[in-house]
């Protein structure tokens, strides 16, 4: 097993997440007041999607904090690290791990 630190977007995700559930909004009602679809809002909030910086201060907006805000509160989440199984075929959409030849120690990183 191989452990990274989360993504940003992971991060920020659940920021917006814990944001919206704190204040008892539903996706629908967010995504319609940032102009988004809430398909899209769930992606983000998952870590799925990256947000643009427009996005972002979109869905913060509706939300009522600003994006400092938002960075604020996703550095104050408490790491949970993702571990990533080297002798599994990822699969589709998930975090890849390769072997890479002796380019940088052997192991390539890359994300799907």
């Amino acid at each position: 097993m191989t452990t990274l630190e989360p993504l940003l977007r992971e991060l920020l995700g659940q920021a917006l997440r814990s944001r919206r559930r704190e204040h008892g909004r539903t996706l629908a009602d967010v995504a319609a007041q940032a102009g988004v679809s809430m398909q899209h809002l769930s992606d983000v909030e998952r870590g799925r999607k990256d947000a643009s910086s427009e996005m972002l201060a979109a869905i913060c907006g509706a939300l009522g904090l600003s994006v400092a805000q938002l960075m604020a509160a996703a550095a104050q989440l408490p790491a949970r690290p993702v571990l990533l199984d080297l002798t599994r075929t990822p699969e589709i959409g998930s975090r890849t791990v390769r072997q890479a030849g002796a380019l940088h120690g052997g192991v390539m990183l890359s994300a799907a």
